[in-house]
């Protein structure tokens, strides 16, 4: 009884994937304000930065892999920005 090799993928590969996804929002973003569509593209970005964990998490819609990577980025921000304003709290009650 012969099983064979299984060679190549059955699942594409992700980063491909994820850019298709990201070509398929395209009218999206040509709809949006040119300030917009900075912002987009930034998000974007977050995806691709993501795109090893996203190749990863199995997730069958890769406009999941997409909204989570925009969490973690918006959520390291908030985090850093809230350090900030501690620390600026933190100096104007010093100089009190």
């Amino acid at each position: 009884m012969s099983y064979g090799v299984f060679m190549g993928r059955t699942v594409p590969a992700f980063r491909p994937a994820l850019e298709h996804e990201i070509e398929s929002w395209k009218d999206y973003k040509r709809a949006l304000r040119p300030d917009e569509q900075k912002i987009f593209d930034k998000l974007m970005n977050y995806a691709r930065i993501h795109a090893d964990a996203g190749s990863l998490g199995a997730r069958p819609l890769l406009s999941e892999i997409l909204f989570i990577s925009f969490a973690i980025e918006q959520e390291k921000k908030i985090d850093l920005l809230e350090k900030r304003l501690d620390v600026l709290e933190q100096l104007i009650k010093e100089k009190s």
